[in-house]
């Protein structure tokens, strides 16, 4: 069966599409510009664009699964073509933000809240991927103060988190997609650890073998280093994660362990992953 992936260039989808090819699987990755994409052998290449909805029938022909990241703008257009190709099931990388208490004022709540129910209203069997926060966030954060200075600025050193590696997330959706049983699942997602942002930078500080210099900063300060090198709307959720970690304990999770049969990434394997990136 051919399963599309859609943002098949991006943390979790590159995961998706070699994890699919590790399994045997038939997979056509999906890029605006296919030419400048670099997929593993194996994977079919097309063109295509959930905000331009006439690029999706050609992309979803004939395929019977789908692996969908956030684009509310596109979500109408998709769950069309979908349907019309006999697209059977369609996995989501959505967000744990649905599942908080301001989930009806909270942007990316909304935005992935939206997705959820379109796919909810169609003719399509669905698996839904609610992740906490990604890893992967350390390299908005961090990356560009660590390679040119050796310095992280942040305001709440001691904030604990459950970073979660992308390639967990990747293990979870190619279960969903080849195996039975996951149909009309909201899988909630997070780390399989507690640790504070000093103890992150820590590992990253091991994995390039230098120390890190760790500076408290004030929250408006931190806005606008975030500021730097993410939206807005995500600069004000990580501020809210970050204070709340102070005196809440994150959630972790195994549901990777129990999904996957197979163990969840640390941080400190993360850092490892990434070292080139903070070098």
């Amino acid at each position: 069966m051919v399963t599309v992936v859609f943002g098949a260039r991006g943390n979790v989808g590159r995961h998706v599409v070699a994890g699919l090819i590790s399994s045997g699987e038939q997979v056509r990755a999906t890029s605006r510009e296919p030419a400048a994409a670099a997929f593993p052998p194996g994977a079919e290449v097309v063109a295509a664009d959930l905000e331009q909805p006439e690029t999706l029938p050609a992309a979803l022909e004939g395929a019977q699964r789908v692996f969908l990241y956030a684009k509310p703008e596109g979500i109408d257009g998709f769950v069309a073509a979908a349907e019309a190709a006999g697209v059977r099931q369609v996995v989501f990388l959505s967000s744990g933000a649905v599942l908080n208490s301001d989930a009806s004022s909270n942007p990316i709540a909304l935005m992935h809240s939206v997705i959820e129910s379109a796919i909810e209203r169609s003719e399509l069997a669905w698996t839904f991927i609610r992740p906490g926060m990604f890893a992967t966030n350390a390299l908005w954060w961090w990356q560009h103060s660590i390679r040119n200075e050796g310095v992280v600025r942040m305001p709440y050193p001691d904030s604990r988190t459950a970073p979660i590696h992308e390639k967990d997330m990747a293990a979870l959706a190619v279960t969903a997609l080849t195996e039975p049983g996951h149909e009309s699942q909201a899988y909630t997602v997070w780390g399989p650890e507690s640790l504070t942002l000093r103890e992150q930078v820590r590992h990253i500080g091991t994995a390039i073998d230098r120390e890190i210099t760790v500076e408290v900063i004030s929250d408006e300060q931190a806005r606008v280093e975030l500021g730097k090198t993410m939206p807005q709307i995500g600069v004000e959720a990580v501020m809210a994660g970050w204070k709340a970690g102070v005196t809440t304990p994150p959630q972790i999770s195994t549901i990777i362990e129990k999904i996957t049969a197979r163990p969840p990434h640390t941080f400190a394997q993360w850092a490892t992953d990434h070292a080139s990136d903070f070098r």
